[in-house]
């Protein structure tokens, strides 16, 4: 009797547990389906007018002119401790005064674009996830509709373009300052002379470099924007819905972003000569 009733259970608790893992798999599923159904409309109505300056304006503001304090300390401090430990790595053979060069390409293609979007999505996703929550569990997205205007249109599209615009922007100056932290670093702790050090990040880093880092970092903003707007739009109703949903546009963005990287790495290495 009890070996019945011991494969009763475990068949049903491996059934639960194949249920959950399928019911994981199909959310992630719809929600994917849901952002890239939500980033073709935004490209489409982007095109299209209404063009409202005024809004984009704002938002280039808040996401980008907002976000240069966090951006900038994130990446001094970033590229002072890369040209430490490179500099220290590199010190029993001899040849530290290359930690400026090497520190220089990783930081301009990887660490600099890379480490400032996903900090700057968790100001700027979670930013646009609640505020759009809250005009949801407010009931001022019905209003727009009742009103005829396209809630894509009027807050999805400004967003859009303002993250695609200043994500880049953020990322030129993060990648200067995180190589004058590393300079500083490395002339006053790894002792390097001036001279040397600016030398040899003009001898290892190119233009071709910097600006390979920089276009990552368009799609990483086209990222943040959509996936703040659709986890807003998502949000359910009450205070807890719209943490929740800021919560998970943190999340989904950093992880997104990640992800894309490697993709766009690849593909930037296979064009370059």
């Amino acid at each position: 009797m009890t070996e019945p009733v011991a494969t009763f259970s475990v068949t049903r608790n491996l059934n639960a547990l194949l249920a959950g893992i399928g019911g994981f798999v199909l959310d992630m599923i719809e929600g994917a389906g849901r952002l890239a159904s939500l980033f073709l409309q935004t490209v489409y109505l982007s095109f299209r007018p209404p063009f409202r300056m005024r809004l984009i304006v704002e938002q280039m503001v808040l996401i980008g002119i907002m976000s240069i304090p966090i951006a900038l300390l994130t990446s001094t401090f970033t590229g002072m401790v890369l040209v430490l430990q490179t500099g220290i790595q590199l010190k029993p053979l001899g040849m530290k005064i290359y930690a400026s060069g090497i520190s220089a390409i990783s930081f301009a293609r990887e660490i600099g674009p890379v480490l400032t979007s996903v900090v700057l999505a968790g100001r700027v996703a979670a930013g646009i996830a609640a505020e759009i929550g809250t005009m949801k569990v407010t009931e001022q997205i019905d209003a727009l509709k009742t009103l005829g205007t396209s809630p894509v249109s009027y807050l999805v599209v400004p967003r859009f373009i303002a993250a695609t615009i200043m994500f880049p922007m953020l990322a030129v100056l993060a990648i200067a300052v995180g190589i004058v932290g590393g300079f500083i670093v490395g002339v006053t702790i790894l002792n390097i002379a001036p001279n040397q050090y600016i030398a040899n990040i003009w001898k290892f880093l190119t233009l071709q470099d910097y600006l390979s880092g920089l276009f990552k970092t368009i799609f990483f903003g086209m990222i943040v924007a959509i996936v703040g707007c659709q986890k807003g739009f998502d949000a359910g109703f009450g205070a807890q819905g719209v943490g929740e949903s800021t919560t998970s546009a943190v999340v989904t963005s950093s992880i997104l972003i990640l992800i894309a990287n490697f993709f766009l790495t690849t593909w930037i290495i296979q064009l370059l000569p």
